[in-house]
């Protein structure tokens, strides 16, 4: 069968689309409507930097201006239709999914036991038992609040490090779930008391795990490798990804040669879902506003995606020495259409109720002008009052001319 031609331009846009980045970004959430657009992405990245907002927070301001993280709070520890837990990060993910996050739970056990032991020793499981007891009778802990006690050995959990490696563990194997975040900081009870029961119910076997697992990253990727789909939740092997693809060739899955924005990339080959052309065809065009971008969106997370579908070469320079830094510590991408025009440097000072804006690079090729310019005055406006702030303020020279 030939594979499936896609420019570079619908790329662009399902991606987009499928992600939420073409929904109306002033048009204000219904009832179920942002626990729809979180189940649309599939998750959202958990992070505790704050130089403007906390990421999760941005990633869905960036699609919906009438967002709050208020509305997060509620679906996360009232509704208890979100989750928190890990998929290649920490994320907040659709309870619906739970069920395949048990599965997951049972696959890694043995594996996560095993890191633990290298980390603390042999008793270490002894020590989550009296934990598991301590929250049964108790109710829920910080990892902070095990700082009290005294310490039973140097090694006992009741030693701080130790006691949060603990929880971590009993958390990263489903006996605990994050009952809510105090000031960032997660607040662990027994998962049946945290999520409702049908949490509990139905989880899936090997082969529907895997399955499950694929569908649902290629629905989100609208096209990719194994690797990539294997990726998407971190839930599957690249190798388990292959062997489902290759089940399912010709019928439900098939090939896609994806044109490439970027001068010094060829087309790729990659896999789709069969009915990909409808998908193309259904696919709504992005508003055409500025949009600025947490480092940790699923839209840019795959560089080598972003770069050749977009043209845009971005990394996160958190990690990167100060002086190795091409632009900053935590630079916003701006997303203008389905194109990328550029990266801001910016942080909010709450204590004064300011936004500072440090610096702006258009990419080659762009010009802000006294229409872009007004376009970016909106979107920093906006930011600022999502941010806590009353004021933009503008370092020397940190716009480029006209």
């Amino acid at each position: 069968m030939t594979p499936l031609p896609v420019t570079a331009a619908q790329g662009r846009r399902l991606i987009l689309d499928l992600q939420g980045l073409a929904d109306p970004p002033h048009r204000r959430f219904q009832d179920g409507g942002l626990l729809d657009l979180i189940t649309r992405m599939g998750f959202v990245q958990v992070d505790s930097i704050r130089t403007v907002a906390r990421a999760h927070h941005t990633i869905l301001h960036s699609r919906n201006r009438t967002y709050r993280p208020a509305m997060l709070d509620g679906l996360l520890e009232r509704d208890r239709s979100l989750f928190e837990h890990w998929t290649h990060d920490a994320s907040v993910i659709p309870t619906a999914f739970y069920p395949v996050w048990r599965r997951k739970f049972r696959r890694e056990a043995a594996a996560l036991r095993e890191k633990y032991r290298r980390w603390h020793g042999p008793d270490f499981e002894a020590e989550t038992g009296p934990l598991l007891n301590l929250i049964g009778e108790n109710g829920p802990v910080r990892a902070r609040d095990l700082e009290k006690r005294p310490a039973r050995n140097p090694r006992g959990w009741w030693d701080w490090h130790a006691g949060k490696t603990a929880l971590e563990f009993l958390w990263r194997t489903g006996e605990l779930a994050v009952a809510r975040r105090e000031n960032f900081q997660k607040v662990y009870d027994l998962a049946p008391r945290v999520l409702p029961p049908e949490a509990f119910e139905d989880e899936p076997d090997e082969p529907a795990f895997i399955d499950r697992a694929c569908r649902s990253a290629l629905d989100r990727l609208g096209f990719g490798t194994a690797g990539e789909i294997a990726g998407y939740w971190n839930l599957v092997t690249t190798r388990e990804a292959t062997a489902w693809i290759a089940a399912r060739q010709g019928r439900e899955v098939i090939e896609a040669v994806v044109g490439a924005a970027d001068p010094d990339s060829r087309p790729r080959r990659l896999f789709a879902p069969a009915d990909l052309e409808a998908r193309i065809v259904a696919t709504a065009d992005p508003p055409p506003g500025l949009r600025a971008l947490s480092p940790f969106d699923p839209a840019v997370r795959d560089r080598k995606r972003l770069r050749h579908l977009f043209g845009f070469d971005f990394r996160i320079e958190i990690f990167v020495a100060e002086a190795q830094r091409q632009y900053g510590y935590y630079v916003f991408p701006l997303l203008e259409g389905d194109r990328m025009v550029g990266r801001i440097d910016m942080t909010a000072d709450r204590a004064a109720g300011i936004l500072n804006v440090h610096k702006l690079w258009p990419e080659p090729g762009i010009r802000f002008g006294a229409g872009r310019r007004r376009a970016l005055e909106g979107l920093l406006n906006r930011i600022s009052r999502f941010a806590d702030c009353r004021d933009v303020a503008y370092a020397e020279n940190s716009l480029p001319e006209r």
